[in-house]
């Protein structure tokens, strides 16, 4: 008998009917003899339906009570779940996140997974139950309500799955796997039938909404065998496992892009070591992430500029964070640019292929795109682009590199 940890995103159990529809996925599991762990969002939009009530009463609302609200959403969830699956005849038991034993971090609205005391899940899976978990959430080690920021379910089922030694976990979501870039971007996009976590990972962090980053770094340390699936669809998923074959002409496999990008210039900052250090450790100690940096040091003098890129929402606290530090930091001024976008190749092909980022370079200039800054690693190439032109440039990067054919090439290779 094999455990199988499942995980619902919000649009899978958006209405009573699709709760039904996946307590009848559930069951299908549990008749071919095999121990479930359900871990299950909140339905469809009522997260952001709580956030609106919470700003509706304060623009600041205090961090614990955010956590203490927001996991209530998932908490109907594992309810009306676990009675879908009495309705089947099946016995369900219903958790929420620190009634399953996942311990965080003492952050609010962020926290990661410490550990698990997986006593309370095995013992009702010992007995017959299906466990439906509320994801998103866990609890600190001094009781304190915790969440693991948006996207966290896949976090929990992860983690669960690692904890569990499960046979897999499958992530259960509105698309049929993982494609070569968002479709409704790129409707001729390809589905993967397998991607490596480390290109997983960097798609993940560079924008694709299909798994949350943690989750991915999750699966990787814990050699979880993870696979990403349609809620809606019979059809096999996409596989996420350690190493993928590099089939020839398979040197990129993904595009993906993030909106809403900020370009911050620090100018006028004196030449010296440690000039780095105290821009970024002041930024760092008020959790504002920042992405791409450049040091551009002036010719023959003593003075540099250090610009960096920041997802928007975070402009107003980083600009207030260097000027309430503008003394100690030693600048002269602060210029920023908005309306910027961040596109993307991921592909382990690159280690072994060169060339990778000149045609990147190229096919976007021919399109007369600007190019602002530039992010390089092993296996992915990142431009900041105005936002305006973000969808044109993943669209020609996706025909550059022959994308749509991905899945073609993947059957006749099988």
């Amino acid at each position: 008998m094999s455990i199988i940890v499942q995980k619902f995103g919000g649009t899978s159990v958006g209405t009573i009917e699709k709760i039904q529809h996946v307590a009848q996925k559930v069951k299908k599991e549990v008749d071919q003899g095999n121990q479930l762990v359900v871990v299950v969002s909140a339905m469809g939009k009522s997260t952001d339906q709580l956030v609106d009530m919470a700003n509706q009463l304060t623009p600041n609302p205090a961090a614990r009570e955010m956590d203490m609200l927001l996991t209530t959403g998932e908490q109907v969830t594992i309810s009306l779940l676990a009675m879908a699956l009495h309705q089947l005849g099946l016995d369900a038991t219903s958790m929420t996140g620190w009634q399953a034993g996942i311990q965080t971090e003492s952050v609010h609205g962020s926290a990661r997974v410490q550990d698990i005391e997986i006593g309370k899940v095995q013992n009702k899976l010992s007995k017959g139950s299906v466990v439906v978990v509320a994801g998103f959430q866990g609890v600190s080690q001094d009781g304190q309500i915790t969440t693991l920021g948006r996207g966290g379910s896949d976090t929990t089922a992860v983690a669960l799955a690692a904890a569990l030694k499960a046979e897999r976990c499958d992530i259960f979501t509105d698309v049929t796997g993982v494609y070569t870039a968002d479709p409704r971007v790129v409707p001729k996009a390809s589905k993967l039938e397998q991607i490596s976590y480390d290109e997983m990972l960097e798609l993940a962090n560079l924008g694709a909404g299909v798994l949350h980053p943690r989750a991915v770094e999750c699966a990787k340390n814990n050699d979880v065998y993870l696979t990403v699936r349609s809620t809606f669809s019979e059809e096999e998923g996409t596989l996420v496992k350690e190493e993928v074959t590099v089939e020839d002409g398979i040197i990129v496999h993904g595009v993906a892009h993030d909106e809403e990008m900020t370009k911050v210039t620090v100018r006028g900052m004196k030449k010296e070591i440690g000039a780095l250090s105290r821009v970024f450790k002041t930024l760092a100690s008020k959790q504002i992430n920042v992405d791409i940096i450049i040091n551009q040091s002036m010719y023959d003098t003593d003075i540099t500029n250090i610009a960096f890129s920041i997802d928007s929402e975070d402009l107003e606290a980083t600009l207030h964070v260097l000027e309430d530090n503008k003394e100690s930091l030693g600048y002269e001024d602060i210029i920023y640019e908005e309306n910027l976008a961040k596109v993307s190749i991921v592909g382990a092909g690159m280690i072994s292929n060169p060339g990778v980022a000149a045609d990147m370079f190229d096919s976007l200039s021919r399109e007369e795109i600007e190019i602002k800054m530039v992010s390089t690693s092993e296996i992915k190439v990142s431009c900041v682009v105005p936002a305006a032109n973000m969808v044109k440039a993943v669209q020609v990067l996706h025909n550059t590199f022959n994308l749509d054919k991905v899945e073609e090439t993947e059957k006749v290779n099988a």
